[in-house]
């Protein structure tokens, strides 16, 4: 990678993660040089996290709601961050790059430094109904335990956009996780 001025520390909370369905796409850029993996990281204030359509991954910029999100931090290039924004659709507003205060987990008393860096937020556009959706209820993490219900974008219905389908899902009853 280049000068650490040419990097953008990446939060990741989601199928980003080691582990996780597009990881796939941290992989290339680390085998490239476009990524290096950082840490295990959180976030210092509380945010919501909760599961869209699909079971996908939303972290919601509605600081002081939902709890502390545990993830990973990676040191990112323009163009691995290029390709990371093509993922998360930030040109199609499924969601949006924004500041986020993370710190590493704290060891046997050491002093907790925390870290002004980017995550990859619910677009603002509908962020606020997906939390009433999901009762203000979130998770801490996204876990394999939620990955299991994940459907790939290839595997999902063609015909309709993602934000359709994320606008079906909120206008939907909590008991019903995927439109039809």
């Amino acid at each position: 990678m280049g000068a650490e001025e040419d990097r953008t520390l990446i939060f990741t909370y989601g199928t980003l993660k080691r582990g996780f369905s597009n990881h796939g796409l941290i992989q290339e850029a680390i085998r490239t040089g476009d990524a290096v993996f950082i840490g295990v990281y959180h976030t210092v204030d509380k945010y919501p996290l909760v599961c869209g359509p699909y079971n996908v991954p939303f972290l919601l910029n509605l600081p002081g709601s939902g709890d502390r999100i545990r993830g990973e931090l990676y040191a990112v290039s323009a163009y691995g961050l290029a390709r990371m924004d093509e993922l998360e659709g930030i040109s199609t507003g499924h969601y949006e790059r924004l500041p986020i205060v993370v710190g590493a987990p704290e060891d046997e008393g050491r002093k907790q430094d925390t870290v002004r860096v980017e995550a990859y937020y619910a677009h603002r556009s509908y962020a606020e109904e997906l939390w009433k959706r999901s009762g203000e209820k979130g998770i801490c993490a996204y876990t394999e335990n939620e990955a299991r219900g994940y459907v790939r974008r290839k595997d999902r219905p063609q015909e309709i956009t993602f934000l359709e389908q994320i606008r079906m899902f909120v206008a939907s009853s909590p008991d019903i996780t995927t439109p039809s």
